[in-house]
């Protein structure tokens, strides 16, 4: 027997995560990568963050054809930045401005690939497009609350968390911080209730 899915967060009805969404308004677009390995893993937090963030994308796949990232990028003329650290070979190219050089946040679409690190790496290796983009790396967040989740480093955070404190400090807007971040403690407390936690994934 087919298992009833929910049409919202895609997963069955039984584990909905959609009372834990907390919906917020932004002046930074936000366009989400996802990896097909992630869509359905129970523990992914992406869907959660799209749902909450209410001008979001989110687009599954590994390799995008060019000329539908490059819509997804600049749609709206939009400035998009990828969140995701600059490597030394990188760190004095002109090109890679700070997200903070925006004139206006609403200029401004954050771009986060939502895979593990080794994905996300491959992914940049195969979509030429997310090379030429300024880059913006988090900076003194805190230790990650993904307690259903296990990382190889302290500083690798969800992409829920990833988002909430790029945004924060993006827009000094503590409302925002706190709703997704409310958000999260309801997601990993839920996920924990369902005993997910005993399935350990290691992010590499």
């Amino acid at each position: 027997m087919k298992r009833t899915t929910c049409a919202q967060c895609l997963r069955a009805e039984k584990a909905c995560i959609c009372s834990c969404v907390q919906r917020l308004s932004s002046r930074v677009d936000l366009l989400i990568l996802q990896h097909p390995k992630e869509v359905h893993h129970i523990k992914g937090s992406a869907r959660l963050l799209h749902l909450c963030w209410a001008n979001s994308r989110l687009l599954v796949g590994d390799v995008f054809q060019e000329e539908q990232l490059n819509e997804a990028l600049f749609l709206g003329g939009r400035r998009p930045v990828l969140l995701y650290p600059s490597d030394e070979e990188r760190a004095h190219d002109l090109a890679l401005m700070r997200c903070d050089a925006v004139a206006e946040l609403e200029q401004c679409r954050l771009v986060l690939i939502d895979a593990s690190w080794r994905d996300s790496r491959a992914m940049l290796g195969k979509n030429s497009l997310l090379h030429t983009l300024p880059r913006r790396a988090l900076k003194q967040v805190p230790s990650s609350q993904y307690h259903i989740r296990r990382a190889h480093k302290a500083d690798q955070l969800s992409s829920i968390e990833a988002a909430a404190y790029a945004l924060f400090q993006l827009e000094k807007n503590t409302e925002n911080l706190a709703h997704l971040m409310q958000a999260f403690e309801q997601f990993n407390a839920m996920q924990l209730a369902f005993g997910v936690h005993k399935l350990l994934r290691v992010s590499k």
